[in-house]
């Protein structure tokens, strides 16, 4: 697989922490606003402009992306970040609660992504698609990287822990209490290291961002386009990506709350399900032990369900996962909920807020029953990419988030 180093735009050490935000797609605007109020130097208002405009603003408006671009302008003029004069790569580590993950940060290939040598495991929607294209448009600059993963390489670990030796000159905490390290990897011959040992890799594996990525595409396709002497090596040829092994990744629960229901007692909901699980009440909160588990709870109480046997199709890479046994068997049929991406009745919370979440949504009135799930493991995600095949919606949460800002590919010389 092809890596390319780059010269990476990164705020000064000191300030990282003051300019690296969460990822625009994990905010809403009003969280965003809030985030960045007494923050001028927070990437959010280059990444999520719309926070510094007035309520009702079309994120998607041309004035949006214009202001990200200034604000971005501003913190280069201002020496906040720095561009480094030389074609560099970037070791990232994340630490949540006592657990690690290091990656790289490379330019990734967009032949190789259209090709399918980079795997997806989701579909992607033109508005979104076109939005942060418009965006690296504006701002000449990919600003939000992909979550990337491969299969554990055994060389490639011994080049991270070789170079993470050292402390990283870059190094703060968030308020979310997750640290981020990051290294410059600007040694000739450990630049060749890394190049040679990711490209006897076979494959890459999208984890999150395929808007990012597929935008990545539509923009290389656009310059392409305005380019007669287009070579296939110039900059927008590639897209800025973290790229992680695979067993160093967490993915929590992806959990569901349901507003009615569907006209029901309780009673007969356990009665209608209990041809594909078997549920009965459970003293204390759920949390599920394994796969084909789940904690419903509602009228403060907690029941504990597990799918019966042949009630799915264990063979299916898709259909055999958590998410797609309870939507298949349960929410589809018994609540009348066909698509949870479009109907109302159903919400999604992160494992990351956990059953306290759930209790309070529910206990508030303003959710009838939630469903507690088993986290979908990464070997069931990668089963999924190799087949070619999608997850079920909302079946991953992954934690933690990497932060935008860390490392700006331009795509100016």
């Amino acid at each position: 697989m092809i890596v390319r180093p780059f010269r990476g735009l990164r705020p000064r050490p000191e300030m990282a922490g003051e300019v690296a935000s969460p990822p625009y797609d994990v905010l809403s605007t009003e969280e965003a606003r809030a985030m960045a109020a007494d923050n001028p130097n927070s990437f959010l208002r280059v990444n999520k402009a719309e926070l510094e405009f007035d309520e009702g603003v079309d994120p998607y408006s041309e004035q949006v992306y214009r202001r990200g671009k200034e604000n971005l302008t501003r913190l280069i003029e201002q020496g906040v970040m720095v561009r480094d004069a030389k074609p560099s790569f970037y070791l990232y580590r994340l630490t949540m609660t006592g657990r690690s993950q290091t990656g790289l940060v490379a330019l990734s290939s967009v032949d190789e992504y259209d090709r399918g040598l980079i795997k997806k495991h989701e579909h992607t929607r033109p508005e979104k698609v076109n939005d942060r294209a418009n965006h690296i448009t504006y701002l000449e600059a990919q600003v939000g990287p992909v979550f990337v993963t491969y299969k554990f390489d055994l060389t490639v670990d011994r080049i991270f822990k070789k170079i993470t030796a050292a402390p990283a000159p870059t190094d703060f905490t968030g308020n979310d209490k997750v640290r981020h390290e990051l290294w410059l990897v600007d040694d000739d011959a450990d630049i060749k290291a890394i190049t040679e040992a990711f490209g006897a890799l076979k494959e890459f594996y999208i984890a999150d961002g395929h808007h990012r990525s597929q935008s990545a595409s539509e923009v290389c396709r656009r310059m392409k386009e305005k380019n007669p002497n287009h070579t296939g090596r110039e900059i927008y040829n590639y897209f800025l990506n973290v790229i992680f092994p695979d067993r160093e990744l967490r993915i929590l629960p992806y959990n569901r709350v349901i507003t009615d229901l569907n006209g029901m007692t309780l009673e007969e909901v356990l009665e209608k399900a209990s041809g594909h699980f078997d549920i009965r009440p459970y003293a204390g909160e759920v949390v599920p032990a394994r796969p084909h588990q789940f904690g419903l709870y509602t009228d403060r109480k907690w029941y504990l369900g597990e799918a019966r046997p042949g009630s799915f199709d264990a063979a299916s890479p898709t259909r055999s996962i958590d998410a797609a046994i309870l939507q298949d068997n349960l929410i589809g049929p018994v609540f009348g909920i066909t698509n949870p991406k479009t109907d109302h009745r159903v919400d999604f919370v992160g494992g990351i807020r956990g059953n306290v979440e759930l209790v309070k949504l529910v206990d508030s009135g303003k959710f009838k029953i939630a469903f507690s799930l088993y986290p979908t493991s990464i070997e069931q995600l990668l089963k999924v990419a190799d087949a070619g095949e999608v997850m079920p919606p909302k079946s991953t949460w992954f934690e933690p988030k990497l932060r935008s800002g860390m490392v700006v590919n331009l795509l100016t010389e």
